[in-house]
């Protein structure tokens, strides 16, 4: 059974936490991995860009001038893509990026990344994690004392306001909550901070 040591918020180990092997010890499956995150980048993206084509601009009703004797090129409408104002060839429209992911295949990768941080000691057990009047220096001196580096993803076990505010305004800090860690959160953090709940919530949902 795999075990990462327990923290306190002055970095201190306090004792340790045993964690499941079956979500904690895992191997890399990086085609899956791979898989999960391009569909979570995609899900991300809003899919709201749009242009006009040639019928959707306004004007060019009438040729802009006779089709031979002028010696200018000839010409049909003043909205074609050539002209100022004219409408955009094949013009990007509003669409849908999401990509479906099997549930199996994205409970796969989430162990896999999870594995991948533990055995790299990405992952820091807290024994708990607060903060008295929401104060940012309190969750600064915590990452400094546990050499989190420049990128830490908190995960708490449920909404926790005084902590998410705490942390908002340093920059490369983000916190979240177990039940909607996702891969591409694990895999853009330096350091994992999790309370031992936080992880024990966290093989609940994927143990198995």
């Amino acid at each position: 059974m795999a075990s990462v040591a327990l923290r306190d918020m002055s970095g201190a180990q306090v004792g340790t936490l045993d964690l499941q092997d079956s979500v904690f010890a895992v191997e890399m499956n990086m085609p899956v991995v791979h898989q999960v995150v391009v569909a979570q980048q995609a899900n991300r993206r809003q899919g709201t860009q749009s242009a006009l084509t040639r019928s959707e601009v306004s004007g060019g009703g009438k040729k802009p001038w006779k089709q031979k004797g002028t010696g200018r090129a000839r010409q049909g409408s003043t909205r074609s893509p050539q002209w100022r104002h004219g409408g955009v060839v094949f013009a990007p429209k509003p669409r849908s990026y999401r990509l479906a992911v099997n549930k199996k295949v994205r409970r796969l990768a989430m162990k896999c990344v999870l594995s991948d941080k533990l055995a790299s000691g990405g992952i820091v057990a807290m024994q708990a994690i607060s903060t008295n009047e929401a104060k940012t220096r309190e969750i600064v001196a915590m990452l400094k004392a546990l050499e989190c580096g420049r990128k830490a993803l908190i995960v708490m076990p449920e909404v926790n306001e005084g902590v998410w505010r705490a942390a908002r305004n340093i920059p490369g800090v983000k916190t979240t909550m177990a039940s909607t860690l996702s891969v591409l959160d694990i895999l853009s953090a330096d350091v994992l901070v999790a309370t031992g709940d936080a992880l024990r919530a966290i093989e609940e949902v994927y143990v198995g």
